[in-house]
């Protein structure tokens, strides 16, 4: 058997930092083995300088908002108004540029350290509403986007059916309606999984899908055994205006109609009463929480210390891409518990890096992904400790140093299935990644 053999200077195993650890990586991409105690390079080896991690999980993204980076932070607003400039942005999408804005965009998330992306995909048809020649176009540019990026991709394809309980889709959202859940399903059906793409469901939100049809989605998604996410409770809006609807609160709705369970996870969870934490929390449905877009959008700060108390496993996402560093999620989502609590220490570093690594990917439908052992994929990123921002601590504080420290700047090589993507800080793929995100997103603009 042909095996590539990495070394560790230290290496995260899950609980602490370790120093010296050489790995054998298989043919099929996996780790065939893991040695400890290994002092200097093995003969032949590949020696990777730093805290190598698990590969980062992205569990929330919505590619083509990159392109809205900077240009929504112009004056003030609302998540409401917001919006807009989303709609617009999404109106000069074709296949083509979709293709070659999310090829840049994951690009940028593997110079940081993500070897995974959930992306919650919505744009489905012309503008219009007209199905494209082929009707699953734009979720292939997506995946074909994904592998010239070298990153692994679970595309959460979207039904998104009303524009608010009941409402016909808006003109901006009739591209991203199939008319019925029915026919979403039958659409999404002819997808594939390939050896670097899952094909999950979403549902976009309860007020993007009529009650009567969301049992329909999750009943995809249950015989596939497949991953379901949904925007949830992000804004007291919906939460009103749901409750004006069907005299319940959304995490209710989605319980009523079978939408919740081990294999669903809710993006936010943002604005939650204590029963919709409880029912989270006992069915064991996921939270994505997404910090540097939930304060950019001023969305609030979500309960992630009670629903995890409650059994709810925590992962991350960089949704709008306002910045794209899970190493910043993970932060934020401490310290903004933090700020509410005035309290420190919520989290450990070694619990906030596995919501960034295992807990992520297993909310994408991969449970052999984000860990340093035999058997896993061999999926692996490493940050410097040698930089203005992490010089200094003891190497054995790796964790706490990425945590609390790093930045996406800070990741020197990301590893998939055991080949380089990124290597000391430069993308193997694609030439010129911060080129490619200019001229694909100018080319929205046009």
């Amino acid at each position: 058997m042909s095996l590539t053999t990495y070394w560790l200077e230290h290496a995260w195993l899950g609980t602490h930092v370790e120093p010296g650890v050489a790995l054998d990586v298989s043919a099929e991409g996996r780790i065939a083995a893991l040695r400890t105690g290994v002092a200097i390079p093995p003969p032949g080896a590949e020696a990777l300088r730093g805290l190598t991690l698990p590969g980062l999980a992205n569990a929330h993204s919505h590619a083509f908002h990159r392109a809205l980076r900077g240009a929504v932070q112009v004056g003030s607003g609302t998540f409401w108004t917001w919006r807009e400039l989303m709609y617009r942005a999404a109106q000069n999408l074709t296949p083509d540029n979709y293709f070659a804005l999310a090829r840049a965009v994951y690009a940028e998330m593997a110079l940081a350290g993500i070897t995974n992306v959930g992306e919650f995909h919505y744009v489905h048809h012309a503008p219009g509403g007209t199905p494209y020649a082929d009707p699953n176009a734009m979720g292939e540019a997506l995946i074909e986007a994904a592998a010239a990026a070298g990153i692994r991709i679970t595309l959460l394809d979207t039904a998104y059916l009303s524009s608010g309980f009941g409402e016909a889709p808006n003109a901006h959202q009739q591209r991203f309606s199939d008319g019925s859940a029915e026919a979403w399903a039958e659409r999404v059906s002819a997808l594939k999984p390939r050896e670097h793409a899952l094909i999950g469901a979403a549902v976009h939100s309860v007020r993007a899908v009529p009650a009567d049809q969301l049992a329909t989605v999750a009943r995809w998604a249950e015989e596939r055994r497949a991953p379901l996410h949904v925007h949830l409770s992000e804004q007291t809006a919906e939460n009103d205006a749901c409750r004006a609807a069907h005299g319940r609160t959304p995490t209710q709705l989605l319980a009523d109609h079978g939408v919740l369970g081990p294999r669903t996870t809710g993006v936010h969870n943002t604005h939650l009463t204590d029963t919709d934490i409880a029912l989270l929390g006992g069915t064991g449905t996921g939270t994505c929480m997404c910090p540097t877009t939930e304060r950019d959008l001023a969305d609030g700060i979500g309960p992630a210390t009670r629903l995890q108390q409650a059994g709810s496993p925590l992962s991350l996402g960089s949704d709008s891409h306002a910045v794209i560093d899970l190493l910043e999620e993970a932060r934020a989502m401490e310290l903004n518990e933090r700020l509410r609590s005035r309290t420190r220490g919520h989290w450990t570093a070694n619990a906030l890096l596995t919501a960034a690594t295992g807990d992520g990917h297993a909310s994408l439908g991969l449970v052999d992904a984000g860990r340093l052992e035999a058997g896993a994929l061999a999926d692996f990123t490493t940050v410097a400790l040698d930089s203005v921002r992490t010089a200094g601590p003891l190497p054995r504080l790796g964790a706490e140093t990425a945590v609390f420290a790093a930045t996406a700047a800070d990741v020197r090589h990301t590893v998939v299935a055991g080949r380089h993507v990124v290597r000391d800080g430069a993308h193997t793929l694609v030439g010129d990644v911060p080129t490619a995100l200019s001229e694909s997103i100018a080319a929205l603009r046009a």
